[in-house]
């Protein structure tokens, strides 16, 4: 029987309301890039974790501009019911995937657009003239130079696509130079639960061949790595099945950052805690949402020897996992934490409500900061 997800689905109709949840994303993007400053100066994750999540975050903030751009007009053209943007309005906030997967497909067709359109330039004094000699709104235009600059920013590239494959970075030898430790970080965004998710494996290489240079392991690497990026694996046994795969490459720490959900007022129908929350929050404008993100962690804490043949083993690792740790399956360690504006945090606050004690707040203050309970 084929599920129906449709019945989590929203679609975004006016304009009005397509502007406004694509300036309310920016902003949270803008501020996630704040939270990963102040998650630095914490300690709780590195200059170079932080570095990597501002370059997926930006991305991703290059993809919802891409995307404001395609749907900005596409209520004012005729026949629109295949041209609006369908949200997650249930679980996810942001777009679902198939909108992700359509701006992949969009993307290859960029350069032959580009052709057959006009310039910017163009469009605009086509524009001017038509407010001037036909007394009317140019909705045909304004469409059309919308079209023109979502095709120029998938042209630009730089984007958070459905799949954002591995890549490597050094960050040193062991005392001896017989392995190379090597950041390996790729993005996802997943099918299931219409939600961004980044990865960050830290391995050992023992080969003879640097991994991002070694053309027979680090195209086997990049697929391996992609098909088991799926939201209802545990990171124990990606880790597990990567470390079975490659003799030679040895995953010392997992992390995941899953981020999302976005929740709204105005856009989707949150449940629990936070629906009374943001409910109460509305009567301000802008200030009805919270992000929530979760950062889980595999760490390896010791190595055994496995026998792959007659003559021959190889190093498998021995996980840290926590079993007695509530929500803690095939992790070491995880958080959960959320970004919501000022007044969202007062209402949170004046319910002192038990379930949301452990979670960990960045609350956006009335000048734009991101502070830390």
């Amino acid at each position: 029987m084929k599920t129906d997800y449709t019945f989590d689905h929203k679609v975004l109709e006016g304009a009005s309301a397509t502007r406004r949840y694509f300036a309310k994303f920016e902003r949270i993007i803008q501020h996630m890039i704040q939270v990963s400053k102040v998650s630095q100066s914490e300690g709780s994750i590195s200059e170079t974790d932080a570095n990597i999540l501002e370059t997926y975050l930006v991305s991703l903030s290059n993809t919802f501009t891409a995307l404001s751009y395609k749907f900005l007009m596409a209520n004012r053209v005729g026949d629109h019911s295949n041209r609006l943007l369908s949200i997650d309005k249930s679980d996810s906030g942001f777009p679902i995937f198939q909108e992700l997967l359509q701006m992949a497909a969009d993307a290859l067709q960029a350069p032959t657009h580009l052709k057959s359109l006009p310039t910017q330039d163009r469009l605009k004094q086509q524009m001017i003239t038509h407010i001037l000699r036909e007394k009317q709104h140019p909705t045909k235009l304004q469409y059309a130079l919308s079209q023109r600059i979502y095709y120029e920013y998938l042209q630009r590239g730089e984007l958070f696509l459905s799949q954002n494959d591995p890549q490597a970075i050094w960050i040193g030898s062991d005392q001896d130079d017989a392995r190379r430790r090597f950041l390996v970080h790729w993005a996802t965004y997943d099918s299931q639960t219409n939600l961004p998710a980044i990865y960050l494996m830290e391995l050992e290489d023992s080969g003879r061949k640097a991994l991002p240079r070694d053309e027979r392991r680090w195209p086997r690497v990049q697929s391996h790595l992609m098909a088991q990026s799926i939201s209802e694996l545990t990171l124990l046994t990606i880790a597990r099945g990567f470390d079975h795969d490659f003799d030679d490459l040895h995953p010392r720490r997992l992390r995941r950052f899953r981020i999302g959900p976005m929740y709204s007022h105005a856009f989707t129908e949150q449940h629990g805690p936070l629906r009374d929350i943001l409910s109460e929050a509305s009567g301000e404008p802008g200030l009805d949402w919270a992000l929530s993100w979760r950062v889980e962690t595999l760490k390896s804490q010791s190595t055994t020897q496995e026998k792959t043949g007659f003559f021959s083993s190889a190093e498998r690792q021995i996980y840290d996992v926590d079993k007695d740790r509530l929500g803690m399956q095939g992790l070491t360690d995880y958080h959960q934490s959320l970004l919501l504006p000022h007044r969202a945090y007062q209402v949170m606050e004046e319910k002192n409500l038990p379930s949301l004690k452990t979670t960990r707040k960045y609350v956006l203050g009335k000048h734009g900061e991101v502070l830390s309970y």
